[in-house]
């Protein structure tokens, strides 16, 4: 069955950095765009960042840009959120995402949805 699996979340000091790790199984995931999203406790869901297939073309949250980098590993089926930098503000859940189809309608616009989703990671940025 599809499953995505995150790691790497923990308890960092501002400034501090970290790596989360998405690994998936189950699906086409050399085919499938990979999304990191993230969650604070009483606030919405928000796309950090967004990786195309194939191609890698990426984008970012205005508030990670220049921090967070997302890269993938397709003879790994895993996707990384390398986080530098980091603010107590990025405190929250991290969740990793796969869809497929337009990278620009799912990714850019967000006008679709990713179909599968992991569990979540948990990453707390406190000195």
């Amino acid at each position: 069955q599809v499953q995505l699996v995150e790691s790497g979340g923990g308890l960092v000091q501002p400034g501090g950095s970290l790596r989360l790790s998405c690994s998936a199984s189950g699906f086409d995931f050399k085919a499938s765009h990979i999304a990191w999203f993230r969650q604070a406790p009483g606030k919405a869901r928000e796309k950090v960042s967004c990786i195309e297939s194939v191609i890698g073309t990426s984008n970012y949250g205005t508030s990670v840009e220049g921090r967070f980098t997302i890269s993938r590993d397709d003879a790994k089926n895993t996707a990384y959120l390398q986080m530098n930098d980091l603010k107590p503000e990025d405190t929250g859940t991290y969740y990793c995402a796969a869809g497929g189809g337009s990278f620009f309608t799912l990714c850019i616009i967000a006008s679709t949805q990713f179909n599968s989703w992991g569990r979540g990671t948990q990453v707390t940025v406190s000195a």
